[in-house]
């Protein structure tokens, strides 16, 4: 796999050096069991994969190589490059403005731009709409465009179904930059919907099986469908993955919907594809190893569970979604969270709160915290996060064997 140029402070040797030994010792990447870090009193066990992938290293080098090489230009982010604050803090002090925010709401007008500024097109891309008129405005958005190309597979596959007339059920999180881009493409060549979840899923089934009258759809759905988008449209469907929802949820979705559609129209698998398309392509390799890698972490005994990421970041959530199910977890965004040994300060998704938690390290020993980061997170967080719970036992990384459990 391609090896990028991306700031050295994102970097990690501790990291690294445990990522490359997985890596030489497991080239199948079949040994989903953790590596372990053991510092006598407390037990850190990482998951088998975690932190930056390849759109978002990607996404990292061509926005700082832009900097670096336009000391002259206005540089503009389209919005947030990925979902992590550091990340995001840094393009900014290094003079990057924000033109819109996380939900597509303008931060500076439009029509100041001009055709001798730089748009950089962040990792989850944008939509048509929005990229014709900075093409209008003579923006040259193909040459700074870091759209991750697993979110352009899921785009192109949208493309290949709708040739097929299917209509396009987009799996993923209604005001999120991806899935709102990825709707936009698919939108552009077949009828398109999005569902957030499996209750979307049960209720966009009850319209196919007509349980539910049809003048009822479009309150149902409202601003989640296409325009021209009717009930005819759902006699063939594909379903896709916005990249970073749970797979298993994913799966869970398409099987059901297939369900319905086997049942309603007396399918075999000899003609299922003459209603439902085959889209199990869709997922980012990415988020499928970190998902799976938590899942290999949660065969561990341990007392607690530590994810680190940005809290708008939607793979990280679902990380926390998974630990959560079996331990105590706590989701921060970088080291400074952990207060001290009896504090910490993490994020509630559920609420979309922060909470100051107390005694969050139990007392006994050896204490033993499962510990991953989602896609958007630099390594380098992820090793201060490991040498500041070390520090709360008088330990710190230096101490640690080199060959790794």
């Amino acid at each position: 796999m391609k090896q990028f140029t991306i700031p050295s402070g994102y970097r990690s040797s501790l990291i690294s050096g445990i990522k490359q030994h997985r890596k030489d010792a497991d080239k199948l990447k079949k040994d989903f069991t953790p590596t372990v870090l053991d510092f006598g009193e407390v037990q850190i066990l990482l998951a088998r994969h975690f932190g930056f992938c390849y759109g978002v290293e990607n996404a990292i080098e061509i926005a700082f190589k832009t900097i670096d090489e336009n000391p002259d230009k206005r540089i503009f982010l389209l919005s947030e490059m990925i979902h992590n604050p550091q990340v995001n803090k840094d393009l900014l002090a290094r003079g990057v403005q924000f033109l819109q925010d996380t939900l597509g709401k303008p931060l500076i007008n439009f029509n100041s731009l001009t055709a001798d500024d730089i748009v950089i097109i962040p990792a989850f891309g944008t939509t048509l709409a929005t990229e014709e008129r900075l093409n209008n405005l003579g923006i040259a958005t193909k040459k700074y465009n870091t759209t991750c190309p697993f979110v352009e597979k899921v785009w192109n596959r949208s493309e290949q179904i709708a040739k097929n007339n299917y209509a396009v059920v987009v799996h993923g999180k209604p005001t999120h930059e991806e899935t709102r881009a990825t709707f936009s493409h698919a939108a552009a060549s077949a009828p398109a919907i999005v569902i957030n979840d499996m209750e979307e899923a049960i209720l966009l089934g009850k319209f196919i099986t007509e349980e539910i009258a049809c003048e009822l759809f479009e309150a149902s759905f409202a601003g989640r469908f296409s325009e021209g988008f009717s009930l005819q449209s759902l006699k063939r469907i594909g379903v896709v993955n916005q990249t970073t929802m749970l797979a298993s949820d994913t799966q869970a979705i398409a099987d059901y919907l297939k369900a319905i559609m086997v049942s309603k129209y007396n399918l075999t698998s000899d003609n299922l594809d003459t209603h439902f398309a085959d889209t199990r392509d869709t997922l980012c390799y990415a988020t499928n190893d970190n998902q799976t890698a938590v899942y290999g972490l949660l065969q561990e005994e341990a007392d607690l569970a530590i994810v680190v990421g940005g809290y708008n970041s939607s793979n990280t959530t679902h990380l926390v979604e998974l630990t959560e199910q079996k331990l105590p977890s706590f989701f921060i965004d970088s080291a400074d969270r952990l207060l001290s040994k009896s504090e910490v300060l993490h994020f509630d998704f559920h609420s979309g709160k922060e909470i100051l938690s107390a005694s969050f390290l139990p007392e006994k020993m050896p204490v033993r915290i499962l510990m991953t980061s989602g896609a958007s997170c630099p390594d380098a967080e992820v090793e201060k996060v490991i040498s500041k719970i070390a520090s709360f036992y008088g330990k710190d990384i230096t101490a640690l064997e080199t060959t790794w459990n």
